[in-house]
């Protein structure tokens, strides 16, 4: 068999390949995308960049080996056992990235005296704090298929848990938000604390004019004036803002740096 047609045959091959691994890719994604890291955490945490890194690398090499390997002229035995191999290191590579991708999802967006911050799992400086997470109410617990949770932060018991916190963050520990034992509901009887540290959305978008038409977009969908409309900043690894209403419910983000708001 000439070269020519045994490229010709395996360039099918891995076209056919090819499409399945992008179809596997896209499931993968809707789950990334649409649970683990709805929009904007995809781009505060880094997470849009980490998948398509990983995805990009497993749907390319798949079919490339494809293409390497397959020739018409094997035996079909041995066809099948090339293609169940490329298969089986495929599939253990984008299992190996779901995994990557899970462990540094957004777990909770953690009100912090005048800002939110993004927590994930590194954030909690590689301790133990499954103990903590199993014990904080059920409905702010994080689960496998939700995405981040809303919560606050509640006063220190007394001033020795005060400076106890105060302490280890200074040297480089756990600030409060990085504290699971001391997340409550963000609920009606927590909101007014927010809402007490929040900006005006117009001086947000008097600053940042080109934030103007997804501020009013972003109103116009929660039913929201843009008299009622506050913001505090998201702190994570890129600059966004929490909309708010006039009750301190969250209803979007917008890009831009809040604490450039006077």
């Amino acid at each position: 068999m000439s070269f020519n047609l045994r490229m010709r045959a395996a360039s099918k091959a891995a076209l056919f390949h090819f499409l399945a691994s992008a179809g596997v890719a896209a499931m993968a994604a809707v789950l990334v995308f649409l649970v683990w890291y709805p929009h904007p955490y995809g781009l505060l945490s880094g997470g849009l960049k980490l998948f398509l890194i990983l995805v990009t690398v497993d749907v390319v090499c798949g079919p490339l080996l494809t293409l390497v390997l397959y020739s018409p002229k094997k035996p079909r035995r041995e066809i099948l056992i090339d293609m169940s191999l490329v298969i089986l290191i495929q599939l253990g590579a984008l299992v190996y990235g779901m995994h990557t991708v899970h462990q540094a999802r957004p777990l909770f967006l953690v009100h912090e005296v005048d800002r939110f911050r993004v927590i994930s799992m590194p954030d909690y400086n590689g301790d133990d704090v499954h103990k903590e997470l199993g014990a904080l109410p059920l409905a702010i617990r994080p689960r496998w298929t939700g995405g981040p949770v809303v919560v606050g932060i509640r006063d220190s018991i007394n001033s020795e848990e005060r400076k106890e916190v105060m302490v280890e963050s200074v040297f480089g520990g756990r600030d409060y938000s990085q504290r699971p034992e001391f997340y409550i509901p963000y609920d009606e009887t927590y909101k007014p604390k927010a809402l007490s540290r929040t900006k005006p959305l117009q001086s947000f978008v008097d600053r940042f004019p080109e934030t103007g038409t997804a501020a009013v977009e972003l109103l116009t969908r929660a039913k929201v004036g843009i008299e009622q409309a506050k913001f505090l900043p998201v702190m994570h690894k890129q600059e966004w803002v929490a909309v708010m209403d006039g009750e301190a419910k969250i209803v979007g983000f917008l890009p831009g740096d809040g604490f450039a708001v006077p």
